[in-house]
């Protein structure tokens, strides 16, 4: 199969390149297509066999739910059985934007889409391409991250052709996305309401307008047997082809931890790579460093993050340190992705 690229500008989208991604969408094939927070691979959510697709694509597990991508509030309807009140708020809020709930499904969702399970996860996107591509498609997309399961997640539509070149029809190119880590999910099927998987909205934006909100313990701890209840809980995600180790602790030990794992890098004539900010990235010597960004604006480090830990397979490290982020806000989805990404080896010092 080759994959088509067709780049799209945001000022002037041109709509006979959504009107043939949204063909492919409707017949069953699979479009990849930015959003605000990552690359999506899209399909016809209401299209078992392209949810086959889709996961073949990935070399995704069929039991890891996918998230259906909508243009408008009034498509809820048709595949959520029933929409709580703190939903309907939550929409009037954040959505379109990076925010994602889980509901009962309706008959019409494929348990293909759902990963076998009877909720469905639904999001509203912001990006203007990604609304056009939905309408085009016929309405409702699943679009889990358009990579290799398991790989970082993609940014660029650079990353989604180095993972999925030749196995899908199409690339919508619209230039890098501007958040960088995945929508928060929420789980409204469980009163109080449930985060289960951080992002750009935080627990705090969600209690400020519905109240209570409670955030799943599997965020922060590994994977179990259990079925995922949303997309990302299960499975080691965003994962670089070398070891990641996080390290925590006071900023000092820290560095000085990670300066002494450089150095027996070398000794053993291993390669080693560094995830540091602004603040540190100086204080380490004769490693490939990498600057996530800064400290006093996390939102820089979450847009990085996938494509630096990219760069390090491109760099062919042998292995990879990286400080800890941990904060309110945006801070707690860059830690948990940066967990995930290292299998949940973390370093206390």
């Amino acid at each position: 199969m080759k994959t088509i690229i067709r780049k799209v500008d945001r000022g002037q989208i041109d709509k006979a390149v959504m009107a043939e991604a949204g063909e492919i969408l409707i017949r069953g094939g699979l479009v990849a297509f930015p959003t605000e927070t990552v690359y999506g691979l899209g399909a016809n959510a209401l299209d078992e066999e392209a949810a086959k697709k889709t996961y073949a694509a990935k070399g995704r597990p069929s039991d890891n739910p996918l998230i259906v991508h909508i243009a408008g509030i009034s498509y809820l309807k048709a595949i959520a059985k029933e929409i709580p009140e703190a939903a309907l708020k939550l929409a009037e809020k954040f959505w379109p934007g990076p925010l994602t709930m889980i509901f009962d499904k309706s008959e019409i969702v494929p348990y293909g889409t759902t990963g076998g399970l009877d909720t469905v996860a639904v999001r509203m996107p912001d990006d203007e391409i990604a609304r056009e591509l939905i309408l085009a498609g016929g309405g409702y997309i699943s679009a889990p991250s358009a990579n290799t399961s398991g790989r970082p997640s993609t940014t660029t539509a650079q990353h989604v052709e180095e993972d999925l070149s030749g196995k899908i029809e199409m690339i919508v190119d619209g230039g890098p996305v501007e958040i960088g880590v995945e929508s928060t999910i929420v789980d409204m099927t469980v009163v109080p309401p449930m985060i289960l998987r951080p992002g750009a909205i935080t627990k705090e934006m969600l209690e400020e307008e519905i109240g209570e909100v409670t955030v799943d313990k599997a965020i922060i701890t590994p994977d179990s047997n259990i079925a995922p209840k949303a997309p990302g809980m299960k499975y080691r995600h965003y994962a670089p082809k070398a070891d990641l180790t996080v390290v925590e602790g006071d900023v000092n030990d820290v560095i000085a931890y990670i300066n002494d794992k450089i150095k027996e890098a070398a000794q053993k004539e291993l390669k080693c790579g560094v995830i540091a900010t602004k603040e540190t990235e100086d204080r380490y010597r004769d490693a490939d460093v990498k600057c996530a960004g800064t400290r006093e604006d996390e939102m820089t480090i979450a847009a990085g993050l996938y494509r630096i830990l990219r760069e390090f397979d491109d760099d062919s490290v042998d292995v990879i340190y990286s400080e800890a982020f941990y904060s309110d806000g945006i801070g707690s989805a860059v830690m948990n992705r940066l967990l995930k990404a290292a299998g949940h080896h973390i370093v206390n010092v």
